[in-house]
């Protein structure tokens, strides 16, 4: 058993948005000791736990609401207009960390939103609900269309101008269905553009962890219970290995998944931090020799 070789997946981890998030948290825990961010600041409980007892208060947008002359911490997500107006009237100071990347998505879908000699269809190819897709809706005063698969692109007027954009962290092949599918279904005379704004530190993940989960007999994929990449990811891992297990943390491993097993991956998503993964690996390494 001591011949068992367990690796890290290098790539994995937190993507620059995350880290730029949690930079900005912790530099503002050391100073004062106490931060509100509005949601999760990541889809991980654990990372979470930690900044919690740093200081971090994690609240809802109902929180904000009742909130004056405080600071508040937007996440990597990103958030709607409605967002800034509501701290401006109640006197909160913004410590802004919204992703490069769905922050520039959020500028374009806005430009086109505003453009009145135009006016098309909106159409976001993302998860309903989710704190991205939120943010990118209300750049276009609530007139997006959202669709998270074929099944809901009948909520498109197929007769009138489309506009395609996507969730940062959708997947490439996805998208592409998407187009082909609104190609096949548009009126001859409808316009349709579509930009693909799906982030490459994410998107590129997909085939290296293929390679990594091919490479292993297990793999341990180590991922928030919340977190659309992680959920995403961990499929893509099991597709090429169906010895593939989702864990939150080092305690949900079970012995007997092990037995046997000569090459043992792990790896995570875009919200997993790195000291997470360590814990995974130590516990198996303990397994393993005992």
């Amino acid at each position: 058993m001591n011949r068992v070789k367990v690796e890290i997946d290098g790539e994995s981890g937190f993507c620059f948005g995350v880290v730029t998030a949690i930079r900005k948290a912790e530099e503002e825990l050391s100073r004062s000791g106490s931060l509100y961010c509005l949601g999760d600041i990541v889809h991980n409980s654990d990372e979470v736990q930690r900044l919690c007892g740093k200081g971090l208060v994690t609240i809802t947008h109902d929180e904000l609401s009742r909130l004056h002359d405080v600071k508040v911490l937007l996440r990597a997500h990103g958030e709607p207009p409605s967002t800034y107006e509501l701290a401006r009237k109640n006197n909160i100071e913004i410590i802004d960390a919204t992703c490069p990347v769905v922050l520039q998505l959020q500028k374009r879908i806005k430009k086109m939103a505003d453009d009145t000699s135009r006016y098309p269809q909106i159409v976001i190819y993302g998860k309903e609900g989710h704190a991205e897709v939120n943010g990118l809706v209300g750049q276009t005063g609530d007139r997006a269309v959202v669709v998270q698969n074929e099944s809901e692109l009948d909520k498109i007027d197929f007769d009138k101008d489309i506009e395609l954009y996507s969730q940062t962290t959708k997947s490439l092949t996805g998208f592409r269905q998407m187009i082909e599918e609104i190609e096949r279904r548009k009126s001859p005379e409808t316009t349709f553009r579509s930009y693909d704004t799906i982030c490459r530190q994410v998107a590129n993940r997909v085939e290296h962890l293929r390679e990594f989960a091919a490479g292993h007999d297990l793999v341990l994929f180590v991922s928030g219970k919340k977190s659309s990449n992680g959920k995403f990811l961990f499929e893509e891992c099991r597709r090429v290995n169906e010895s593939t297990y989702l864990v939150s943390n080092a305690s949900e491993i079970e012995p007997e998944w092990l037995r046997g097993k000569s090459s043992i991956g792990i790896c995570g998503a875009t919200s997993t931090p790195r000291w997470l993964m360590e814990q995974v690996r130590d516990r198996v390494d303990s397994l393993i020799n005992q």
